[in-house]
């Protein structure tokens, strides 16, 4: 039979179990990992760069340079990465002795380092899944399945990336508060204007975050439709 609907439907009828179970495990990891990738992009030095040296964003109205920003966001981001206990914010200070940070940002700190950690983990943890699904069909002589598999994530991908794209353009606020209630306990992670956490990363940070991330993660799902549309 020739018809079009025979096409796709017999790699799914015909498929040993390991290669359905391997197909179906890569369309859920395939999200999973792109998302999470473009989310480590994020707290790269050029990322952090260019948001700061944008035409736009908003200045610190109590003093820090944009070079001081970047410096200190530098440090920021490599406690949320490295090993060291909150001391390694704990003991910065300004010039004239005061502390970067005080107890309430230190708190939210530590959460958020556990948050990370926990992220990077899965991320991992995504990325292997794909390669040893992938893998396994390509080795496996399953090319049918790699593609079904590949085209199907994309899709959810692009699904999931089209839903939050919307939901930051029409109430970005109740998508920020909706996520930090979801990952962080009471309201540890509410802050003066003046403490240096929302002098280094005001509203439109997040903003230009949570976009750059939908949009990368939304055009990566694109490539991969592309990269496996038939011939």
């Amino acid at each position: 039979m020739s018809g079009s609907g025979s096409v796709d439907a017999s790699p799914a009828t015909h498929s040993p179990i390991w290669a359905s179970a391997a197909w179906r495990l890569l369309a859920i990891a395939l999200p999973i990992a792109l998302l999470l990738t473009n989310v480590r992009v994020l707290g790269t030095d050029f990322l952090l760069r260019s948001e700061y040296r944008r035409a736009g964003f908003p200045p610190d109205p109590y003093g820090f340079t944009v070079e001081e920003r970047i410096a200190h966001a530098g440090v920021a981001r490599d406690y949320l990465l490295n090993e060291s206990g909150v001391e390694f914010l704990g003991d910065l200070r300004f010039e004239d002795g005061s502390p970067v940070y005080n107890a309430r940002e230190l708190r939210h700190m530590e959460d958020v380092k556990q948050l990370v950690q926990i992220t990077l983990k899965a991320w991992l943890v995504s990325l292997v899944v794909v390669g040893v699904a992938a893998a396994g069909l390509v080795f496996g002589g399953r090319a049918a399945e790699l593609r079904r598999g590949l085209r199907a994530g994309a899709r959810l991908t692009g699904i999931l990336m089209a839903v939050l794209i919307v939901g930051l353009a029409a109430a970005f606020s109740v998508v920020f508060v909706g996520f930090h209630r979801i990952f962080f306990e009471g309201d540890t992670w509410l802050f003066l204007y003046t403490d240096t956490l929302i002098r280094l990363f005001p509203e439109q940070f997040w903003r230009d975050a949570f976009l750059f991330v939908a949009l990368a993660t939304l055009a990566e799902a694109a490539l991969v439709l592309v990269a496996t549309r038939r011939r």
